[in-house]
């Protein structure tokens, strides 16, 4: 399978040209394409109606999960409503297969790497934002032990991993993602896992069990050279 993955599109309401013509060759190149969250640039439905429309234009699978710009406006429910209306297949924690392929999917959150994982222990604030990080690894582990496949694509928003976040700001990092995902990931195994958020990171990375990890911000695949709206993998 031939999946094209890109992420922090940030449609806005004017911006239907400019995504149309940063997705016009995925149809050619791709059997798939999965979107890695901030599809939208507020979270607003508007948004989300201008992105759709040039979405449905490609005649493709479409796989995605939201990222942290698409809750800025509370309207969550209603974003996934509309992306699984038209059938274009938002994943929230449950897994999904298509092809022989597996899918998880989750935002995940913040938390840090490594040694530098924030546990909870101390205020209760603290310990609510290290609940929500584990929360999101929990039900990445739900949607992983459901799938049977061999193959197992994994999509976040989120960095899995450090490598990935590394061309940041250091001060950055305990809010680009956290190890959480990759242990999981480690666990259940994957050939491949996808996350966008940290824009100007690195494009790749492996987790310690040796998963390759693609970071597919688009700001970050547009600064290559050529520039590049997607990344191609086959898995």
């Amino acid at each position: 399978m031939r999946i094209a993955a890109a992420a922090d599109l940030h449609c806005g309401v004017n911006d239907r040209e400019r995504i149309r013509e940063r997705l016009n060759a995925v149809p050619a190149a791709a059997d798939v394409l999965v979107l890695a969250g901030d599809l939208t640039n507020y979270g607003r439905p508007e948004e989300m109606e201008v992105l759709i429309s040039q979405l449905l234009r490609l005649r493709l699978p479409i796989i995605s999960v939201l990222g942290n710009h698409d809750y800025e406006s509370g309207a969550v429910p209603e974003l996934l409503r509309m992306l699984r209306e038209v059938g274009i297949k938002a994943l929230d924690g449950e897994p999904y297969e298509r092809e022989g392929v597996g899918f998880a999917g989750v935002k995940g959150f913040c938390g840090g790497f490594g040694r530098g994982e924030l546990t909870a222990f101390g205020e209760p604030a603290i310990k609510s934002f290290v609940h929500t990080s584990m929360e999101e690894s929990l039900r990445l582990e739900r949607a992983l032990s459901q799938l049977r496949n061999e193959r197992r694509v994994v999509l976040l928003h989120y960095a899995p991993i450090e490598a990935t976040a590394v061309g940041e700001a250091r001060e950055l990092f305990p809010f680009l993602g956290s190890s959480r995902l990759s242990d999981v990931c480690d666990r259940f195994g994957a050939a491949a896992i996808f996350h966008g958020h940290a824009h100007h990171g690195a494009l790749e990375g492996r987790t310690r069990g040796g998963i390759p990890v693609y970071n597919v911000a688009l700001p970050l695949l547009l600064a290559q050279a050529p520039p590049l709206a997607f990344r191609l993998v086959e898995v």
